[in-house]
């Protein structure tokens, strides 16, 4: 994050804008809005800062700015169209440790104004971190239309029960969920239709009903896909946000951990080769605890939990200690990774059935049923397969596969890092191992790779390293 986001309270304070024309008379009104006592330095005024300080809304100082009017104030902003100006106010606010917005130069700016949804006291702050405020302001419109206006009487009409709700419970997890509960069911649809005695009526017979026991816990066993978090199903999405506790996989994401609840403690699991950070009956074990505990925990697991990702192993523990789970299926390497490098894994006229393989290395070999895959018309998919990638390929050729099959392995498939490299059974280990490919990587072998020149479709945004390397040329 460039700034990190806050709410300020600026109720009955001090606050400067410097500068009286159309965009300090924006900052005014937002200023009035949340409370504050605003003095506007300016040796002119538009008619709309006259008219508020006709009314007594603001105080006016007609002249230029000087370091010493900054006495006792709370907050600066600076919204002249004079530079040297700006940087004066910026400067002198920052030596006296005054919060300060210079408008349209984020440098100068120690807070950003962002883009607000009032819907008080729901507040929602959008901001660019002041490198496209249209952008920010284009999506407020867009959230403006979703959030009913009704939601600021549902945050008034919660903060009523709320201390009521928390004497209630004596576990906070309970109180959680019954809010969990409330937010998202018919004491909202009351709220939102205008019938807000109803409401109130339904939250406390349901809060007579509800039991003050400790919480009973339960597992999401929730596959996270390959990388790219707009593949998340809504329904990982939301056990995302419900979530106590996370035990993620080294195959999740950062950009897809991001969207777990803030509050909810995280445990790393990876395994890497000849290092696992916990055993997988360790992390069996952890699942019973945790849940046995009360926490609602999720098990997040890059690609989909039933394709080699021991998802079965987990909650067959799980059951077999009648803990409480549910299985959210995720979009595995395969499927994401090939149509994010636009190789078909079966098509007419090419490949008419796909295997599944995982390619771990075991004491320097690999156990494979090489015949029944190096039959003709299928595609191949090898998971974890980078290491043992010359024993796969060379065994593919030792038992029938052409030398010249097209083969491809595709690096952070479906990221903005996504890299692949192209060619063919014989080429490809020397080819990979120019390019310093690391995991996780995906290994498609078959002739539908000789389609990703025609069908590929997405373009990474980062652009430290190429989309694709082929064995005569390098494409992005």
């Amino acid at each position: 994050m460039d700034f990190l986001p806050v709410f300020l309270d600026i109720r009955n304070k001090t606050c400067l804008v410097i500068g009286g024309g159309e965009v300090a008379a924006r900052k005014v009104s937002a200023l009035l809005r949340a409370g504050a006592h605003v003095t506007v330095v300016a040796t002119e005024l538009i008619e709309t800062l006259k008219d508020a300080q006709a009314r007594a809304e603001i105080q006016h100082i007609a002249e230029s700015f000087h370091p010493r009017l900054l006495d006792n104030a709370a907050l600066v902003i600076a919204a002249t169209d004079d530079f040297s100006t700006n940087q004066l106010v910026s400067s002198a606010a920052q030596t006296c440790n005054i919060p300060v917005n210079v408008v349209d130069h984020p440098a100068l700016c120690t807070f950003i104004m962002p883009s607000i949804i009032d819907r008080s006291p729901l507040l929602i702050a959008i901001s660019s971190s002041g490198q496209s405020p249209v952008l920010a302001r284009l999506l407020r419109a867009q959230l403006e239309t979703w959030i009913p206006a009704a939601y600021g009487r549902l945050a008034q009409i919660a903060g009523k029960f709320r201390h009521q709700v928390k004497a209630h419970f004596k576990h906070a997890e309970n109180r959680r969920i019954f809010w969990e509960k409330m937010l998202q069911g018919p004491f909202t649809e009351r709220i939102l239709a205008g019938k807000e005695q109803a409401a109130e009526d339904y939250l406390l017979q349901s809060l007579q009903h509800e039991k003050n026991e400790p919480p009973r816990g339960e597992v999401y066993l929730v596959g996270a896909g390959p990388g790219n978090p707009d593949l998340l199903t809504f329904r990982a999405m939301r056990l995302m946000q419900q979530a106590d506790v996370v035990i993620y996989d080294r195959l999740v994401s950062a950009d897809i951990l991001d969207l777990v609840r803030r509050d909810a403690t995280r445990i790393y699991a990876g395994k890497e080769r000849s290092h696992h950070t916990m055993e997988q009956e360790s992390i069996n074990q952890l699942l019973v605890r945790l849940a046995q505990e009360g926490k609602r925990v999720l098990r997040l697991k890059g690609g989909d939990p039933f394709i080699f990702g021991r998802g079965g192993e987990e909650i067959e523990t799980l059951a077999s200690h009648r803990i409480p789970f549910q299985v959210v299926p995720g979009i595995t390497a395969a499927s994401g990774v090939a149509a994010y490098a636009g190789i078909p894994l079966t098509h007419r006229d090419y490949a008419q059935s796909c295997t599944f393989v995982t390619g771990h290395l075991k004491n320097d070999t690999i156990d494979l049923d090489w015949p029944t895959l190096a039959r003709p018309n299928q595609t191949i998919v090898i998971y974890m397969g980078l290491l043992g990638l010359p024993i796969l390929c060379q065994q593919l050729i030792h038992h029938g596969l052409a030398a010249d099959t097209p083969a491809a392995i595709i690096q952070q498939g479906t990221t903005p890092r996504q890299k692949i490299i192209t060619g063919t059974l014989q080429t490809l280990p020397e080819t990979a191992e120019e390019a310093k490919l690391k995991a996780p990587t995906l290994i498609i072998v078959g002739s539908v790779v000789q389609l990703r020149e025609k069908l590929a479709w997405f373009t990474p945004t980062d652009n430290t390293s190429p989309t694709s390397i082929l064995p005569t040329k390098t494409q992005t």
